[in-house]
């Protein structure tokens, strides 16, 4: 019973982050354009490393994920 719970929630969760990239794209306008965010463009070639952004990322989603570990816990 756990497991479908854990999996109801990440489907919700999914379809939530879904609908927020297709219906209000300028929510995630500040993706890859924080500091500290490294671009680097040549004649041929481009880099992008989000490493600011792929920092908040890992923060909310720890966050997120320890929310959801101590709700079902204390169930």
């Amino acid at each position: 019973m756990r497991t479908g719970n854990a999996l109801m929630a990440i489907g919700a969760a999914i379809v939530v982050v879904g609908a927020i990239i297709r219906f209000a794209p300028g929510l995630l306008s500040w993706f890859g354009n924080l500091p500290g965010d490294i671009r680097s463009e040549g004649e041929s070639s481009r880099v992008f490393i989000p490493i600011t952004s792929m920092l908040v990322v890992s923060i909310v989603l720890t966050i997120v994920v320890n929310l959801v570990g101590y709700v079902l816990r204390g169930r």
